[in-house]
């Protein structure tokens, strides 16, 4: 598209007959904008897992042809099957006998065939990855927290003669801490299946920021954790950099990771908007469905949703397939669609809310028909008396955020940030004559969008 735009009267006059199919839907217009970070970048994801393997003291601590344990969960991780093959190969090419464990808690229902259908819905399976791949969620008892509950590790982990931890440090979406989500999450919620997840759970989030340190600590000392293997995304959810982290070190090294993690994240260029319209929530986006970190909401129960970004109306339209029916987070929109509550599937839901003593994230808001009843829903009680000066901003989802499509309301903004940059025209919001938002339409680069091409073209192939 053309990266002119028309401003002023033109974009007034254009506002006032966006008017859509016939309906009495006025809707301001809108236009693209996007972001452009400056972030480093892995070139070869897998190469650099070989080198940050092979590098490190892996060798000194297993015995020449142990098995080697080596986690792989369920988050979104970019590039997770080529990352975990590597870390398979490599290894092996050290004279280890490698499998893969499903490390992650309660997810995929809390049940071994629910987690193996999680690991290969990321392309990790055990012919993509060259290894048997163990789910099963038998745990042992390796001792008793401070607070007098168990503390459990994956058996097949325990019985391994290495562990190896590779997992994204990434800011956690509940808390704020020295740990958050990464290595010391992985082994102890993650390798402690879903009983240990509910156990550094018991007493919420102010139990969690003390117990994931603690049990920690005490499951390095006591388990046969040999290596660390560090993910830091950027914000285009590219690797920035594979980091091998020594066990000896991780409890000073994981702080430094989480804060270069932190810098790198996505989040939304504005403090404050009226209205939020979110494309699709999901687990493949965030645990949480919308991460609280990029739209500032926590919705947790005696806790304070972040300073920023402001948002007066946010609204959800849909539920990823890759989320299988888990709409966790829908609790954080004010609007949503009837066409996402009808394809929540409780169970799910029901596992990981029991499992994290978290409940508010799960409740569900307002429903209406159509993406045009949600959108205008949300413009109508924005707390704006002209809708067509509302701060309204279209997303894909909380994960990918390089493009958006903002009204002209937000025009100052856009032109005041050095990373953001229009690249159309301010056009009318594009909607299906069933009232659904074209989403694949305005987000053509998104996993939404190249989920759509995946199904065109196996339902009609060459």
């Amino acid at each position: 598209m053309a990266s002119t735009r028309k401003t002023g009267t033109d974009t007034e006059s254009e506002a006032s007959a966006a008017v859509h199919d016939g309906a009495n839907f006025v809707f301001p217009p809108i236009a693209r904008v996007r972001r452009t970070y400056r972030q480093p970048e892995v070139a070869d994801v897998a190469a650099a897992t070989v080198e940050a393997i092979r590098g490190s003291r892996l060798k000194d601590r297993v015995r020449p042809g142990g098995r080697v344990a080596i986690t792989v969960g369920s988050r979104g991780i970019a590039d997770i099957g080529r990352i975990a093959r590597a870390a398979v190969d490599a290894v092996r090419s050290l004279g280890f006998d490698p499998f893969v464990i499903a490390a992650m808690g309660s997810h995929g229902g809390g049940t071994a065939e629910g987690q193996r259908a999680l690991l290969a819905e990321l392309g990790v399976t055990e012919e993509s990855v060259g290894c048997p791949i163990c789910s099963e969620m038998d745990t042992v008892v390796l001792g008793t927290s401070s607070i007098g509950l168990p503390i459990h590790l994956d058996r097949n982990a325990h019985e391994a003669d290495g562990i190896i931890l590779l997992n994204r440090v990434k800011p956690h979406t509940s808390f704020t801490g020295r740990f958050e989500s990464g290595l010391l999450k992985m082994l102890t919620i993650g390798l402690g299946k879903r009983q240990g997840a509910a156990q550094v759970h018991k007493l919420g989030l102010p139990g969690l920021r003390a117990m994931l340190p603690e049990v920690g600590e005490f499951l390095l000392r006591n388990t046969r954790v040999a290596l660390g293997v560090a993910i830091l995304e950027n914000a285009r959810e590219h690797a920035a950099r594979i980091v091998a982290v020594e066990p000896e070190e991780l409890l000073d090294t994981e702080p430094r990771l989480l804060d270069e993690s932190r810098e790198l994240m996505a989040r939304l260029p504005f403090d404050q908007m009226d209205v939020l319209v979110v494309g699709e929530l999901g687990k493949n986006y965030s645990g949480t469905g919308m991460d609280p970190n990029v739209i500032g909401r926590q919705r947790i129960e005696t806790m304070p949703d972040l300073s920023t970004p402001v948002i007066t109306r946010l609204a959800v339209l849909d539920v990823s397939e890759e989320s299988r029916g888990n709409a966790l987070g829908i609790g954080l929109a004010d609007l949503t669609t009837e066409r996402l509550v009808s394809r929540i599937d409780p169970t799910p839901i029901r596992v990981n809310c029991m499992t994290s003593n978290l409940r508010t994230r799960a409740r569900v808001p307002l429903s209406l028909p159509t993406d045009r009843d949600v959108i205008d829903g949300c413009l109508d009680t924005c707390w704006r008396i002209e809708r067509m000066t509302a701060r309204m901003v279209l997303i894909p989802n909380t994960l990918e955020l390089t493009t958006l499509w903002v009204t002209p309301a937000m025009s100052n903004d856009v032109e005041a940030h050095p990373e953001l940059t229009f690249e159309s025209d301010f056009m009318p919001v594009p909607l299906c004559s069933n009232g659904r938002l074209d989403q694949e339409l305005l987000f053509p680069e998104s996993q939404r969008a190249r989920r759509a091409l995946r199904e065109g073209a196996e339902a009609h192939p060459a």
